[in-house]
């Protein structure tokens, strides 16, 4: 890992994970101030944690690792995800698919910004199935859209209760993380989620593990950019060049639904990303 080179401004791209709530209470997060930290670039509804065995993750590292975007170049595989996939492996965690020639989509939605039905339109205009990361802030809001996503057939992905970042929290805490929009999931919607992605993409050995035993495959990305700022305007024609260039095999797309531009982009887009043969999956 210590080849794997830092750039901090992954930290501030991870960020585009941005929700509305609350920060997290002090009293709710465990000090790493021992740990050291490696950056990687390129209501009412209440629920119980499912008691874990504590012993079961001391033998793990809790150093937080930070990931970021990966730097495609010439359509190859970015380096970095290709060595993360290698490394935690035996974690179940995927930066990138198995298969060539695959591509798979993936929205963050921390809140709804009114851009989703366009997105969920155009993906079943060009029958394509995504997976849209939620947090509880997003479901709680807007079950009408979870409905639809569910039932035009895309994957609906955890991505935690409140946005915390799971390594900072002892491991109760982080289980809730996990397991309260679970539930909430299958109460309210019937529905049993399956794939996680760490908030701000900051994980551990611990917290992968972790998620792991709790059933879920963690989900990261091999290529994201810079599109989490709603009010900042991003240049179609730029963002498209940008997502059209950086395509490469098992490549597994990190886009947020907040922004206009991916909405307004993402026909084209999918229809490049075909012209140059590779296919859609959420078989990750």
């Amino acid at each position: 890992m210590k080849k794997i080179l830092v750039l901090v401004l992954c930290l501030g791209m991870l960020c585009g994970c941005t929700i509305k709530m609350e920060k997290p209470n002090e009293n709710n997060t465990t000090s790493n101030k021992d740990e050291t930290t490696t950056v990687i670039t390129t209501d009412e509804f209440s629920t119980t944690p499912e008691p874990k065995d504590m012993g079961a993750f001391d033998d793990l590292s809790n150093k937080k690792v930070v990931w970021g975007p990966g730097k495609t170049e010439n359509h190859q595989q970015p380096a970095d995800p290709v060595s993360l996939n290698k490394t935690f492996a035996n974690f179940n965690a995927k930066w990138l698919l198995d298969e060539e020639k695959k591509i798979c989509l993936t929205f963050d939605e921390g809140y709804e910004n009114g851009f989703t039905p366009s997105i969920l339109d155009t993906l079943k205009e060009k029958n394509v199935k995504a997976v849209f990361f939620v947090t509880y802030d997003f479901v709680s809001r807007n079950p009408e859209l979870i409905d639809r996503m569910i039932n035009e057939g895309h994957i609906v992905g955890n991505h935690s209760y409140r946005h915390y970042s799971i390594d900072e929290l002892d491991i109760d805490k982080a289980t809730e993380e996990v397991m309260f929009i679970h539930e909430y999931m299958k109460q309210n919607h019937n529905y049993t989620m399956s794939y996680f992605r760490f908030p701000k993409g900051e994980f551990s050995e611990r917290t992968l593990k972790l998620v792991d035993s709790l059933g879920y495959k963690s989900v990261f990305w091999s290529f994201a950019y810079v599109d989490w700022e709603p009010e900042k305007e991003i240049d179609p024609k730029s963002a498209l060049d940008q997502l059209c260039n950086s395509t490469h095999d098992g490549a597994i797309y990190l886009l947020h639904a907040v922004n206009k531009t991916n909405a307004q982009i993402l026909g084209s887009f999918i229809d490049e990303v075909r012209n140059q043969g590779y296919e859609f999956t959420v078989d990750i």
